[in-house]
């Protein structure tokens, strides 16, 4: 049974138990904002994919986003998901030594990994409403630097 506003199958989450589902938290899972469930309840929708704003496509725009970066040997973006963002927080090494995490481990943001081409590392993209992220890692987040870290438009 579909139990939340993106479309996610809640019966069949691992994290069911811990999250609070978010139609039942107004799009707060985890204490955190969702970035989908936020716009669907801005526009009072109980459901993403039901908005009779046609021009909205949140997931389309930022795909779009994605792809215009140009990032060579980074192939071409189709989907993003819902992530929470403790799955994605890994730390970042600035040239000062400081470590840095990038998200809020409580908030949902939309992203996905897809393989750097002839290279045995990943990019992984995360998004809110407000920034996009592109990072560069190894296996299990090792060795991870940023890529580009942008304000959206």
């Amino acid at each position: 049974m579909i139990d939340s506003i993106c479309g996610i199958d809640c019966e069949k989450c691992g994290l069911k138990k811990d999250c609070g589902r978010c139609a039942a938290t107004k799009g707060k899972p985890f204490g955190g904002d969702c970035l989908i469930a936020r716009c669907c309840i801005d526009k009072g929708l109980g459901r993403c994919g039901k908005c009779p704003d046609k021009s909205c496509g949140l997931k389309e725009k930022l795909i779009a986003e994605f792809n215009a970066l140009g990032i060579e040997d980074m192939e071409k973006i189709t989907d993003l998901n819902a992530i929470k963002g403790s799955f994605i927080n890994i730390e970042y090494p600035f040239p000062n030594g400081q470590a840095v995490k990038m998200w809020d481990d409580k908030k949902i943001y939309l992203g996905n990994q897809t393989e750097k081409k002839n290279s045995g590392r990943y990019y992984g993209l995360a998004a809110d409403g407000n920034y996009l992220m592109v990072s560069e890692y190894g296996k299990d987040g090792a060795d991870a630097e940023i890529v580009i870290f942008k304000r959206r438009n």
